[in-house]
């Protein structure tokens, strides 16, 4: 059986409203006597920035308002504020590809599928890079030009050559290490998600959720074990 939604979580939402969307989180949550990470979380899962706007809007300034001084009417030339998201415009490139995935997350995935995403990347780099960090034997050397120069007069001509040489226990230290850190980080992530399905209530948690966790955690083991 399903836990019975908290009364709170309506009351924050009401009271954010009525404030006309600018009651600061942590006082919403000082009046409830609640944490200030429960009212944002309420806020990112419930999507309070999504529901219309019902409150009717005040038209013109207050008498003696001095806003209004030399203002004839309307918003000023470029004004965006009507812009659905007005945030690409004033801070983000301009570019159709980062819309795009920024419409994905934000109206299809919640707080556990964008962390579930970002330790599916984690993990993907981290198996990518067995191959690109593989050192064959202790033979395995890799010589690359660092600086070239040439030298001409009217009676000879030189060139002096400088190599970067990285030795086999060299570039297996260095996998080793970025192995390490990689795995570590890894690690964090995934303790954020389960930390994250200890604490959302039972409603917001599926159990593809679960289980898909579980199945990560295998193959990431599995991995390791060949890295290793």
């Amino acid at each position: 059986m399903a836990r019975q939604r908290s009364p709170n979580r309506a009351k924050a939402l009401k009271m954010w409203l009525e404030s006309g969307r600018t009651m600061m989180l942590k006082d919403i949550a000082e009046a409830l006597n609640i944490s200030a990470g429960l009212v944002r979380k309420w806020k990112s899962v419930d999507r309070w920035d999504d529901i219309p706007d019902t409150q009717p809007k005040r038209r013109g300034a207050p008498f003696r308002n001095k806003n209004a001084v030399g203002n004839k009417g309307g918003a000023p030339l470029n004004n965006k504020n009507a812009e659905k998201h007005g945030l690409f415009s004033k801070w983000l490139p301009d570019d159709d590809e980062l819309k795009e995935i920024y419409e994905a997350t934000r109206t299809g995935m919640n707080t556990l599928d964008i962390l579930y995403e970002e330790i599916l990347v984690m993990f993907t780099n981290f198996i990518r890079a067995q191959k690109i960090m593989y050192v064959r034997d202790q033979e395995d050397i890799t010589k690359e030009i660092k600086k070239e120069k040439s030298y001409s007069d009217d009676k000879s001509s030189s060139e002096e050559i400088e190599y970067d040489i990285q030795y086999a226990w060299d570039k297996q230290a260095k996998a080793l290490t970025s192995q390490a850190v990689a795995s570590r980080a890894i690690s964090t992530k995934i303790k954020q998600y389960e930390e994250l399905l200890r604490t959302l209530p039972p409603e917001e948690i599926k159990e593809s959720h679960r289980l898909r966790m579980k199945k990560l955690k295998a193959d990431i083991k599995a991995v390791e074990a060949k890295a290793w």
